[in-house]
């Protein structure tokens, strides 16, 4: 490129400017859903631990720099604590399952109002094995909505949810972007009592970072209080009495459609194709019913997030394996859990594992976040 004067001229052979544009959030999140059903369906450690590595791939190929992108090595850190909590209430309360007796606790005798349950006793190596295999799958869906939570901005969430569950996703999104803040402001605070050679680990480090973390977190929220209060929060439109009828009936009627084709589909004795009408009647009024609602809250939109070929390939691939692991388990095909009485070892079906090499393709067909991108 060379520039003469007011006049640039560019090179023919010059690669065309990257367009730089955040990926919709409610393409991540419906990825890393699709990912927290198959994590769901299945026990198996080797499916669960591929489900966690692809989130993390994923994770690490498209999060931005901002302090929420930063989070997922925290959803997992928590993970593996639940994991731990799980075997640890297995051994203590859990049933004896098997007969591979790894050592014998004291027995504590509870009252008869506790009939059934038993604290201590014989612990089996299977009984450790399924409490291990409960705590994971607990875990890989933590780590699935971790990916979510690191992958897609909040605040641009909220900027997509329609009107009629504004206060309701003000209220999630709240609550979705406490633990980046809270991990960013405890990351500030080690860091301020390492520079004046206080301790950051051990009790002492705990309770001397908890005070601090703790008032920011109530400064954080009187100020957003306030904030909202300014903004209007809360404020509703006039409407007909006709129109808030029409809402109620639609909204009533999606959730009578939808828990009938539910037991539908859930029994049976019922054809399966009038549950999943009846489903999709009541998916169609639901959605009727938002818009139709949607008319209380009146909400402009500056520069919407746009919807276009990556989002809808998010999308699809985090439905991909849900849909793999959901036929898989319908089908019974071998693999998707694992026994522990006897112990075996778990297997991989094959089409698990096509649907979570689908679940990639957003670390390759996503663009890379504008505060990532190389100027």
């Amino acid at each position: 490129m060379t520039t003469t004067g007011t006049t640039t001229a560019v090179s023919p052979t010059a690669a065309p400017p990257r367009i730089e544009r955040w990926v919709h959030p409610g393409a991540w999140w419906i990825w890393a859903l699709g990912l927290a059903v198959a994590a769901s369906r299945t026990t198996n450690p080797l499916l669960l631990g591929l489900i966690v590595a692809v989130a993390a791939y994923v994770v690490f190929a498209r999060r931005p720099s901002a302090p929420w992108g930063r989070t997922f090595t925290a959803f997992l850190v928590l993970g593996a604590i639940i994991i731990a909590i799980r075997v640890v209430f297995q051994i203590l309360l859990g049933v004896p399952v098997g007969s591979t007796v790894l050592f014998v606790l004291p027995t504590i005798d509870l009252p008869d109002a506790f009939a059934g349950v038993s604290v201590g006793g014989e612990v089996t190596g299977e009984e450790i094995l399924a409490g291990a295999y409960d705590g994971m799958r607990l875990a890989t869906i933590l780590a699935c909505v971790g990916a979510a939570n690191s992958l897609a901005s909040p605040a641009r969430l909220l900027a997509s949810v329609p009107g009629a569950l504004y206060e309701a996703g003000v209220a999630v999104v709240i609550a979705v972007t406490f633990a980046p803040q809270l991990i960013t402001d405890l990351r500030r605070v080690r860091a301020a009592r390492r520079l004046r050679g206080r301790p950051v680990r051990g009790l002492r480090g705990i309770a001397g970072s908890a005070l601090p973390v703790l008032e920011g977190a109530l400064e954080r929220s009187v100020h957003l209080a306030a904030a909202m209060d300014s903004r209007g929060y809360g404020r509703v439109a006039d409407r007909t009495q006709r129109q808030r009828r029409l809402s109620a009936a639609t909204l009533l009627g999606s959730l009578t459609l939808g828990l009938i084709g539910v037991y539908a589909m859930l029994d049976a004795s019922a054809p399966m194709i009038v549950g999943a009408v009846l489903l999709v009647s009541g998916g169609t009024l639901a959605i009727i019913g938002v818009r139709i609602a949607g008319a209380r809250s009146p909400r402009s939109r500056y520069r919407p997030d746009p919807w276009r070929l990556p989002e809808w390939v998010t999308a699809s691939s985090g439905l991909a394996p849900a849909a793999a692991f959901i036929a898989a388990s319908v089908l019974t095909i071998p693999g998707m859990s694992t026994p522990v009485d006897p112990a075996q070892w778990p297997q991989l079906p094959i089409i698990a594992v096509a649907g979570l090499a689908i679940a990639l393709l957003p670390a390759w067909v996503t663009p890379q976040p504008p505060d990532r991108q190389p100027r």
